[in-house]
């Protein structure tokens, strides 16, 4: 029986390098080889522990890329060679009722890669076949495997913001960090008039460079009264995980404008209420997309040359890239070189 490494975790930042038996895929599954997979904050729901029983073993991992080994009975989508990437959403059954609603995050299966199922701390994992996402062949998985939870987050609010937004809208990105660096290329990409907003002076020049035509410095400006001058915003996509720098921005929507949250906070975020009323103006939040959403995102990446900023570790380094990732210090998503 041909074994491979996994990486499981147990109750909290236990971490166990272990060798399982490669299995053949049950139906409707597939066997990929793994050869990227992204660090990404919400492995603290496996890594710390927040899950219903922390003490059953679990590999960690949602930003899969890798090839596809073999494939289960009933699959006939997929073969032996295609590389694919597996996100946060483990499949959709595509026939319950939030299903059909559009709402594949609360799917019936309930299945959350890394979470709930095995995920990419791996040489090997399995994953539904209505869950994968088809890559290009030319993109090295490195590059890719970011895109398929934080590049699926920033695409997925924008569409959002997009909902009723002119072309040439001015949205805005607060936080540069590992979505919000995504987040900024994806809306200039998308045609929008992207304001980055980040706290001090030191990121002005890495925002333009990545497609911001405007910087408000939030130490140095009021961010709400600065987007007005711009004519206000039709959105605004909140990736920094600080509700105080978030509950300032609402007065800075244009009418109908959207506040949009990705950015985990433990503080609430504090609401005027004239400003939602008398504006006419929404605070919503968004987690990820369908694996639909998320191969169109992969494919405007690849056409727009949206690129990740990552800093690459081996495999071996999964305890240390998961503590790296947790520090706020890297530049910007931290992947696992599995291949």
């Amino acid at each position: 029986m041909i074994r491979y490494r996994a990486f499981e975790v147990t109750g909290q930042r236990q971490f166990k390098l272990v060798e399982r038996e490669r299995r053949e895929p049950e139906p409707g599954e597939v066997r990929l080889r793994v050869q990227a997979c992204g660090v990404c904050h919400t492995d603290v729901l496996a890594v710390e522990g927040l899950r219903a029983d922390p003490s059953k073993p679990i590999v960690p991992g949602h930003e899969i890329a890798g090839v596809v080994e073999a494939v289960g009975p009933g699959v006939t989508t997929w073969t032996a060679g295609d590389r694919v990437g597996v996100g946060f959403l483990n499949g959709h059954c595509g026939e319950c009722e939030r299903c059909r609603r559009g709402d594949f995050v609360n799917c019936a299966i309930q299945e959350k890669t890394g979470t709930t199922v095995d995920g990419g701390y791996a040489e090997v994992a399995y994953a539904r076949a209505s869950g994968l996402v088809r890559l290009p062949d030319q993109t090295d998985a490195v590059d890719l495997a970011p895109l398929l939870c934080a590049g699926l987050t920033a695409y997925r609010a924008l569409l959002e913001v997009g909902d009723g937004a002119l072309p040439g809208a001015l949205v805005a990105i607060q936080g540069i960090g590992g979505v919000g660096h995504l987040g900024i290329q994806y809306a200039a990409k998308l045609g929008y008039r992207v304001a980055a907003i980040a706290r001090g002076s030191e990121k002005a020049s890495l925002a333009m460079q990545l497609g911001a035509d405007d910087y408000i410095d939030s130490v140095a400006t009021d961010p709400a009264a600065a987007l007005q001058e711009l004519g206000g915003a039709a959105g605004i996509v909140a990736t920094a995980s600080n509700a105080a720098s978030m509950s300032p921005l609402i007065a800075g929507l244009a009418p109908r404008g959207k506040l949009i949250v990705l950015g985990g906070a433990a503080k609430p975020i504090e609401v005027k209420t004239a400003d939602i009323i008398f504006g006419t103006r929404s605070l919503m939040g968004s987690l990820t997309g369908s694996s639909i959403e998320n191969e169109d995102s992969v494919q405007l990446a690849q056409r727009r040359n949206i690129r990740s900023i990552n800093e690459v570790m081996a495999f071996s380094q999964a305890p240390e890239a998961y503590e790296r990732m947790m520090s706020g210090k890297a530049r910007f998503r931290v992947v696992l070189d599995i291949a």
